[in-house]
């Protein structure tokens, strides 16, 4: 079998490995496919370390994990698609107008915990995401997972949550976020896009998720996205929000032991396995450009669906963010 140099991403925990150099020569070899995809379904995220730093690296990178998913939203800009489709383009130039003030500071680009496409019925396997601008200090992505969240939880607040299922629409309005908000969470400015997106979204029926499923090997994985849940179904009433919040802000104080906080090299990539694991993203001083590139993975855990029995109306879907 192809050797590949595979170590753990954090000592003593089975959550995420690193594996370094994999070059594009490797990433068509079906054994080496084979031994990446079985280390992703164990350990739910992989940092590539050292590998060629390129868009047509991260295609090949991707590949390994299945086909590519195009982004809901025509607007969210995209690289040069005859070259590298597939390929989302994510650039905060600096001084924008979107600010937040949280943990003491003010900062850009601050996402609080969530998993992707929390708001549309179908989640996609995962994302590949990699750093082109880096800031000097911050701008780092958090990932948590919903394995160790399942057993770290109160075990209280598990055993009344677990059953339900969670409320998700499409809300980019950052001074709307409070379910899990730190104490000192506070918007500045709106990102000037957020009006757009709404705009677009508002036709779009709420998407109901599990707060807690079990995979096919057995684990539990608690899997509630703080940002843009609204509630919990059956149940939009204060005793029900309290719950949601309290569930929220558990998630948040038990990811500051749980959480791996990435600090970015050009020649890094990872993908994260958008069914079990939350990410975040630490935010970073205003004055700096932060400039990321990302890849989808399809896939579907088959769980969501549309509230009322909604139908998917790609369409509408095209329009949200």
């Amino acid at each position: 079998m192809a050797k590949l140099n595979v170590r753990p991403l954090i000592e003593g925990r089975n959550f995420g490995v690193r594996i370094s150099g994999i070059t594009r020569e490797q990433t068509n070899d079906p054994e080496v496919r084979q031994q990446v995809n079985d280390l992703f379904e164990r350990h739910g995220m992989i940092v590539f370390e050292d590998v060629e730093p390129s868009g047509k690296m991260q295609i090949a990178l991707s590949d390994i994990f299945g086909p590519l998913k195009d982004h809901p939203s025509k607007a969210v800009p995209r690289v040069d698609q005859d070259a590298m489709p597939g390929v989302i383009d994510m650039t905060c130039p600096p001084w924008p107008e979107g600010r937040i003030h949280v943990n003491g500071q003010e900062v850009t680009q601050w996402l609080p915990w969530h998993f992707d496409h929390a708001y549309n019925n179908e989640l996609n396997r995962a994302g590949v995401l990699r750093a082109i601008d880096i800031p000097p200090e911050d701008g780092l992505t958090g990932f948590v997972d919903g394995i160790e969240l399942y057993d770290a939880i109160s075990p209280e607040l598990r055993e009344k949550i677990e059953g339900h299922n969670i409320l998700y629409r499409m809300n980019v309005i950052m001074k709307d976020f409070h379910f899990g908000a730190p104490d000192d969470y506070r918007c500045i400015a709106e990102n000037p896009t957020a009006d757009s997106v709404m705009e677009a979204a508002k036709d779009v029926p709420r998407s109901v998720h599990p707060a807690v499923w079990t995979r096919d090997t057995g684990e539990k994985v608690l899997h509630v996205s703080p940002w843009m849940a609204e509630g919990i179904e059956n149940d939009e009433t204060p005793e029900g929000n309290a719950l949601l919040d309290a569930v929220s802000h558990d998630i948040f104080d038990r990811a500051k032991e749980l959480s791996y906080w990435h600090h970015w090299k050009p020649t890094d990539m990872l993908i994260w396995d958008n069914w079990r694991v939350l990410h975040a993203v630490s935010g970073h001083h205003p004055q700096y450009q932060r400039r990321m590139q990302r890849t989808t993975i399809k896939g579907d855990y088959g769980l969501g669906y549309f509230e009322g029995g909604a139908s998917n109306d790609n369409k509408i879907l095209e329009r949200t963010y």
